[in-house]
């Protein structure tokens, strides 16, 4: 039996496009996660940045790997039920911690989120990943977008820095350049949502999100976790997160005392 909040359809269209939307999935964690990102924003992590670009306007903030330290992060992730829905879309008896992510666009911020996967970034691999992306604002502008389906492109698309756009390690022939997708005539999921709602999507699904040019503050939190078939890969370069010292080995399962198991049937 699948959770309340999602329907077997749902998981299906989760496993065939690789992103779906889940209406409310944060719906009674809202001001929680809304008090986090002040707090965050207010005490920046050693990942904080402003994504400052030269001719852009706005201010587009982004941090990760803070839940540990901001209270309202762990709580809302504890309290809700995204640990349940995530281990019925990724079809895995066990759900584990990977990090958090928050991203704020305010008012007139001109730079879009670049079109990437987040899979190459990270030293984790498997077909049991999966992320959350939850507005803490109505998004009718500034959404996310996932392409329909790029989870099970053959290749996956080369990581990059967003600001600069060059490439986050060498590319040796494994990786694709960042494709246009509209340009393309991908198929291009994107959702207008309440605080509280949540696109759930996979690591390898290639996505990105507008700039904001309303008027109002864009804030969203996001949060990536993994299922029993994840495992530590080495990458060609240094990973984002980085997780120095870490002492893990390619092949296993992520350390649970640094990346705790929320769920496990």
């Amino acid at each position: 039996m699948v959770h309340p909040l999602i329907t077997q359809t749902q998981i299906d269209h989760f496993q065939r496009d690789g992103a779906v939307l889940i209406k409310g999935l944060f719906k009674g964690q809202v001001d929680q996660l809304r008090r986090g990102i002040a707090q965050n924003m207010a005490e920046p992590g050693p990942y904080a940045s402003n994504n400052e670009k030269a001719g852009q306007t706005g201010r587009f903030f982004d941090d990760y790997c803070n839940w540990p330290r901001i209270s309202d992060f762990e709580a809302a992730i504890k309290s809700s039920p995204v640990a349940e829905v995530a281990a019925d879309l990724m079809r895995s008896d066990r759900v584990q911690m990977f990090h958090d992510h928050v991203l704020v666009k305010e008012p007139g911020t001109s730079m879009a989120t670049p079109w990437h996967q987040d899979g190459p970034y990270y030293f984790v691999e498997g077909r049991q990943t999966i992320s959350f992306w939850s507005p803490l604002d109505t998004v009718t502008e500034a959404a996310l977008r996932c392409v329909a389906g790029s989870h099970r492109w053959e290749k996956e698309v080369l990581p990059t820095r967003w600001v600069s756009q060059e490439g986050f390690f060498a590319d040796e022939g494994q990786y694709m350049a960042v494709p246009d997708p509209e340009a393309e005539g991908m198929t291009i999921l994107e959702w207008d949502m309440e605080p509280g709602d949540a696109v759930a999507f996979d690591f390898k699904t290639l996505h990105g999100a507008r700039a904001n040019t309303s008027q109002s503050r864009r804030r969203a939190f996001s949060l990536r976790l993994v299922g029993e078939d994840a495992r530590y890969v080495e990458r060609p370069g240094p990973t984002s997160p980085p997780y120095p010292g870490h002492d893990m080995q390619p092949g296993q399962r992520l350390r649970e005392d640094w990346f705790p198991v929320l769920l496990q049937r």
